[in-house]
């Protein structure tokens, strides 16, 4: 029988517990460099196209209140850079990889499909179970359309 602190360390030292850590530390150097990127460069020369120096002073006051809308123009010009890097650099590569190893499974020799609703038939049927449709000798001689 395991300790309680035996039992700690078993599940700290698993590996997915450090999967998360890492991914966690590394998620957060991320947003860093994100900000640093969004903050540094892609404010200021969208700043230099529309003429506004910096998107943080942006601001107007309604009763005292104080709206920060250029803090908010960062945030989410931050928000879109991180999504469409996450992406491009982590959905499409790996949906890519799982079509690739995604193998069709081969056709059943012993059906194919109607033509009228495309679904599964037997072959030598003479009406589809699905749109009952009377089908030839040609349309189930095993060439699908």
């Amino acid at each position: 029988m395991m300790t309680l602190g035996q039992d700690f360390r078993a599940f700290v030292l698993r590996g997915n517990v450090i999967d998360l850590a890492v991914a966690v530390v590394i998620g957060a150097a991320f947003g860093a460099v994100v900000t640093a990127l969004v903050e540094d460069l892609i404010t200021p020369l969208i700043a230099a196209i529309g003429g506004q120096p910096d998107f943080s002073e942006i601001s107007f006051t309604i009763n005292n209140s104080e709206f920060l809308i250029g803090d908010f123009l960062n945030t989410v010009i931050s928000f879109l850079i991180i999504a469409a890097v996450i992406f491009f650099f982590v959905v499409k590569p790996m949906n890519l990889l799982l079509e690739r190893s995604r193998r069709e499974p081969t056709p059943d020799p012993s059906t194919t499909k109607c033509p009228a609703c495309l679904s599964e038939i037997a072959l030598g049927a003479s009406r589809c179970p699905f749109c009952t449709t009377e089908l030839t000798d040609a349309d189930t001689d095993g060439a699908t359309r």
